[in-house]
């Protein structure tokens, strides 16, 4: 088996390392590959690792070499559970701990392989300009607000008189911004949703909160017809108070998720908070 590793270090740019990585998993013609977790590393590996057909996994804290078989080892869950894991594809990319890395090539046994910056790297990419997040007018993104106002999928869910609003829910939710300022955080669930695109048209992706989206700063978070669960909860690690509205007493914000939860529907909360805001 034949692991060869690439000590990156310094700085460069995406365009130029995303293709010389490629071309070194390549060229080298190793099973494994072996490159260390820092910032220039984890920023083009991924990319370079599906140009070169290769899978690749990230913050791996131990290699081990056993009877012909590679297994990697990495903490995963907010570091609650530590995990043994094998692939079958190769080439494997592997990117470790930075301080672990020359630990890990000599256990491994790794030889040392020759990285080659490219010099120039074609890009279809022309940048026109640079827009922070937040300066529109329109924009619902506003990293310095006090307070993350979240959306989750229960705002497009059938009503009491069993029966969608969404033009409803949309109302009371772009009201609630322009009143209070606050910038606009949503449920993966609810982003997901074809059905309430046309409504929500405020709202996309780059809006998401945990799980696979971001994890905002503000002082307070106010969350209307989220569940809570887990990875959501996650991308609120930052925000120092929590409320939540939610008509189920059992949402997993009341399970110590949030300093106060209010039992109550989020149509009828958010029309009378939009009243007295004026």
């Amino acid at each position: 088996m034949k692991i060869v590793a690439f000590k990156v270090e310094g700085n460069g740019t995406f365009s130029k390392d995303v293709p010389a990585f490629a071309e070194a998993i390549k060229a080298s013609g190793a099973e494994i590959v072996l490159l260390p977790g820092n910032s220039r590393v984890k920023r083009s590996a991924a990319a370079a690792a599906m140009r070169a057909g290769a899978e690749i996994d990230t913050n791996v804290v131990d290699v081990e070499v056993a009877d012909g078989k590679v297994l990697a080892r990495r903490w995963v869950y907010r570091q609650r559970i530590f995990t043994t894991f094998s692939r079958a594809a190769r080439p494997w990319v592997i990117v470790t701990d930075p301080s672990l890395f020359d630990e890990l090539c000599a256990k491994s046994g790794a030889e040392m392989g020759e990285f080659a910056e490219a010099a120039d790297a074609a890009t279809r990419t022309t940048v026109n300009g640079v827009e922070n997040a937040g300066t529109g007018g329109e924009s619902t993104i506003k990293p310095d607000a006090k307070l993350l106002f979240v959306a989750g999928a229960g705002w497009t869910k059938k009503q009491a008189d069993g029966a969608l609003h969404f033009d409803d829910a949309a109302a009371a939710i772009t009201g609630f911004l322009a009143k209070s300022g606050a910038s606009l955080g949503s449920s993966k669930s609810l982003v997901d949703m074809p059905e309430a695109a046309a409504a929500f048209k405020f709202m996309s992706h780059m809006n998401q909160v945990g799980q696979t989206g971001a994890t905002p700063r503000h002082q307070k978070g106010l969350s209307t017809c989220c569940h809570g669960e887990e990875p959501h909860v996650v991308g609120w690690r930052f925000v120092n108070e929590r409320r939540a509205v939610n008509l189920d007493a059992n949402c997993g914000w009341a399970q110590g998720k949030a300093d106060v939860v209010y039992v109550a529907d989020a149509f009828a909360v958010m029309k009378k908070v939009n009243e007295l805001l004026g």
